[in-house]
């Protein structure tokens, strides 16, 4: 039978204009709940005075929560008993929320008193910051998240089994992210010229890396893979696509200085280019003209990534890490190449046999093209709603 429509209060830490993945994710989440029929509402922060928001309102965002604290309690019950969910659902990156718990404690506080259905979407299992020396507590807070919540979502087979093996009360649903850049380049797009605008020719190497930069997505890897290129005159340069630190994450900007500082020592200012925050067809264009994608997540990759999902949208041959756990959507050869994590000469050889393999990095660009057909946003949505439904009727 046809699932009802359920209200939805979505809750998460960030949202756009501000950048990170977690906002990305919400906001084409509720797009295509909506698209289903359902009737989601965003409930976030206020803007800082430095950001204006979107001009598109085609989903209702209710930008309440003063601050990620204690008083984030209010805000959301307050928020709650205006819009009268039949559900409320978390975002959880602990970055996202500013490292504090208030929200990890949330469905606690929420289940002692007006019992609504809270469900835990976890984009990581990063554990907050709650004092020095906190140590297993701060992953307590994490189990409380999970333990207290009504059903627990999580988009990767690792926190999966990390979630699963501590004996959770709560149902476990495993459902995948997306891309949050669709394969659509600016009208007119013609990749010859838009690899121009960066001084690469027709007979380079053009590497692609989309994302923040932070040290378990592997950037001074990233730099060393080019340099090696140089080292072994293959003409190679590198584009750094998107914004570089995002808004969530301090930690991020310093991360990027110590990849900045690996370019001035490889000599290779003149090889890296930077495409900034830009827009989604801008980052689509940007994509579409790299030869080969280089990911080299340092816990190994990870479908919790949506720097991997826009990569194999854009059908884009890539070179990443072995997954730390089984994840066979990720096909060594056919969709994608892999390597072992921190082995740089092992990532070097197999980005020269794409450059010099026309016919292996059709074959692996075709594939990821096709797996990304597995991870659209009406499936993703379809199958949360069914566990929303699941838990509220």
């Amino acid at each position: 039978r046809e699932r009802a429509s359920v209200r939805i209060a979505i809750v998460t830490g960030e949202y756009p204009p501000a950048q990170g993945g977690v906002g990305d994710y919400t906001h084409e989440l509720a797009l295509a709940l909506a698209r289903l029929g359902h009737d989601p509402h965003v409930v976030s922060g206020v803007l800082a005075s430095s950001m204006s928001a979107p001009h598109t309102a085609d989903v209702p965002v209710h930008r309440v929560v003063s601050h990620w604290n204690w008083s984030c309690w209010r805000d959301i019950r307050s928020i709650s008993r205006q819009l009268r969910p039949e559900l409320l659902n978390i975002q959880y990156q602990a970055s996202a929320y500013g490292m504090h718990p208030a929200i990890n404690l949330f469905p606690w506080r929420n289940r002692s008193s007006d019992g609504l259905p809270v469900v835990t979407t976890f984009h990581d299992l990063r554990v907050p910051y709650l004092f020095p020396k906190a140590g297993l507590l701060r992953w307590q807070a994490v189990l409380a998240l999970a333990r207290w919540a009504t059903g627990v979502i999580v988009t990767n087979p690792e926190d999966e089994l990390t979630l699963t093996a501590v004996g959770l009360p709560t149902p476990v649903r495993r459902v995948p992210i997306g891309s949050n850049i669709a394969p659509r380049p600016p009208a007119g797009y013609d990749r010859d010229e838009w690899r121009a605008r960066w001084r690469v020719g027709r007979g380079e190497l053009l590497l692609g890396y989309f994302g923040f930069l932070n040290e378990r997505k592997g950037g001074e890897m990233l730099i060393d893979v080019l340099a090696a290129l140089a080292d072994k005159d293959i003409p190679t340069q590198l584009l750094l696509i998107g914004g570089q630190v995002g808004s969530s994450d301090p930690t991020n900007a310093a991360y990027a200085r110590r990849v900045e500082q690996r370019i001035a020592e490889h000599g290779l200012e003149l090889s890296v280019h930077r495409t900034g925050f830009v827009t989604p067809e801008e980052v689509s264009a940007s994509l579409l003209a790299t030869d080969v994608c280089v990911l080299p997540y340092s816990e190994g990759a990870s479908l919790r990534h949506g720097s991997l999902h826009a990569c194999l949208a854009h059908g884009c041959p890539i070179v990443t890490t072995q997954p730390s756990v089984k994840t066979p959507e990720l096909r060594d050869g056919d969709n994608i190449l892999l390597v072992e994590t921190g082995d740089l000469m092992a990532m070097v050889e197999a980005t020269v046999r794409l450059w010099h393999d026309l016919t292996l990095r059709r074959r692996v660009g075709d594939g990821a093209s096709r797996l990304a057909e597995e991870f659209t946003w009406d499936r993703i949505a379809a199958r949360t709603a069914d566990f929303f439904a699941e838990l509220v009727l």
